[in-house]
């Protein structure tokens, strides 16, 4: 039997957070505290639930939007674990790490304009995550003129986002306003 709370599929959720912690045991970002890496897909998914999107599928990709690009995670598992429709919008937001960073960039840029819906609100939430991380505490070996070309490419990124969440959209400019 499938639990849910009001219409929203809490254990997928659930599920997707154990799913990811897993995957991304021992990994931290780059900050100088080296904060555990989960921290960052569960401020996503807290972000996206803040500003009402309670839509468990979108919650789950949140999540798991790293898994395939920094684990060993394919497609497949995630539609085995949590569905096709999960599995598809990680991997719409997923990069290609082995193109060039340059390419890798500029496709995100170009693809943004074509994501669905529920891969526009993940992207905007890990744009809005990062620009906070990397204005209140950057990779250590970030001098300023890399975090302030990290704040313009992540533009970029969102000016090519079509009917952009309005609360998303908010709160990436107030994050966009912190730029060092």
């Amino acid at each position: 039997m499938r639990q849910t709370i009001g219409s929203m599929n809490l254990p997928l959720v659930l599920h997707a957070l154990e799913f990811a912690t897993e995957k991304h045991r021992g990994q931290v970002r780059k900050d100088a505290d080296a904060t555990p890496y989960i921290q960052h897909p569960i401020a996503l998914a807290s972000l996206l639930w803040e500003v009402g999107v309670h839509d468990a599928e979108v919650l789950a990709a949140a999540i798991l939007h790293d898994t395939i690009e920094d684990t060993p995670t394919t497609h497949t598992e995630l539609e085995e674990k949590f569905g096709r429709a999960v599995a598809d919008l990680v991997a719409e937001v997923t990069d290609d790490k082995r193109e060039p960073k340059a390419v890798r960039k500029q496709k995100q840029i170009d693809h943004a304009a074509h994501l669905s819906t529920g891969a526009r609100l993940v992207k905007l939430a890990d744009k809005i995550c990062n620009l906070r991380d990397v204005a209140n505490s950057p990779p250590a070996d970030w001098p300023i003129e890399r975090r302030r070309e990290y704040f313009e490419w992540a533009r970029a990124v969102v000016e090519r986002i079509p009917e952009k969440h309005p609360k998303l959209a908010a709160l990436f400019d107030d994050a966009y306003a912190a730029k060092p």
